[in-house]
């Protein structure tokens, strides 16, 4: 019981600084705000709220979350251990060696990334990045881990925040107090978090019957 109450309450801490960093970025970037909105608008309408069974046809709002997580993974640096003697990089590392993986560094890799990787552009995964997934089998984007010792709550995490993130957006404008750019300073530690506390103000885009 208690294993099954950490794993819960870790996912959620994940998925909180993840929605977080979305709406900040959101918050930084208008023009990709609005087209979120008039994809969501187009896909769902104006009559109901976003349900499960509509995400797959947001090609543009999952993009919204790759590109949140590629920039601000929730947890920075994994931690892996070599089973056997390996070469990495021209290194020799030896069996029970404990290697931190940047998550940070490896996610905004203009090698990797080489259009302008430390901006917020949805895009990119609607383009040449468009077949990669975060579930591990795609080693420039693992914001949630790879193999056997990857989180094991993946699937509800993406659900979870996909549906959610999506919610906010087709429900309401968004805006902060000042109209200020917000600051993307995060914290130090295992999680990333925004190091100064996000306020958003909310109006509602439809009349009071449709958030019953």
């Amino acid at each position: 019981m208690c294993m099954v109450q950490e794993m819960y309450l870790d996912g959620w801490d994940n998925t909180t600084v993840t929605l977080t960093w979305a709406l900040c970025l959101l918050l930084n970037n208008k023009q990709v705000l609005k087209r979120a909105q008039c994809e969501l608008d187009a896909q769902v309408g104006k009559e109901r709220q976003v349900e499960d069974s509509d995400i797959n046809t947001l090609p543009y709002n999952q993009a919204i979350v790759k590109e949140s997580m590629r920039l601000y993974p929730p947890g920075p640096i994994i931690e892996r251990e070599t089973t056997e003697d390996c070469d990495v990089g021209g290194f020799r590392i030896p069996a029970g060696t404990r290697l931190c993986i940047n998550l940070w560094k490896l996610q905004r890799d203009p090698n990797v990334w080489p259009n302008d990787p430390q901006e917020f552009q949805p895009e990119r995964f609607l383009n040449g990045h468009a077949d990669i997934d975060m579930k591990g089998q795609h080693f420039e984007l693992i914001p949630f881990g790879s193999g056997r010792r990857m989180c094991p709550g993946v699937s509800f995490s993406l659900q979870v925040m996909h549906l959610v993130l999506a919610r906010i957006i087709h429900g309401f404008e968004l805006r902060t107090p000042t109209d200020a750019d917000i600051d993307m300073s995060t914290t130090l530690g295992m999680i990333s978090w925004k190091a100064t506390p996000l306020e958003v103000l909310l109006t509602p885009r439809f009349p009071s019957v449709f958030y019953m």
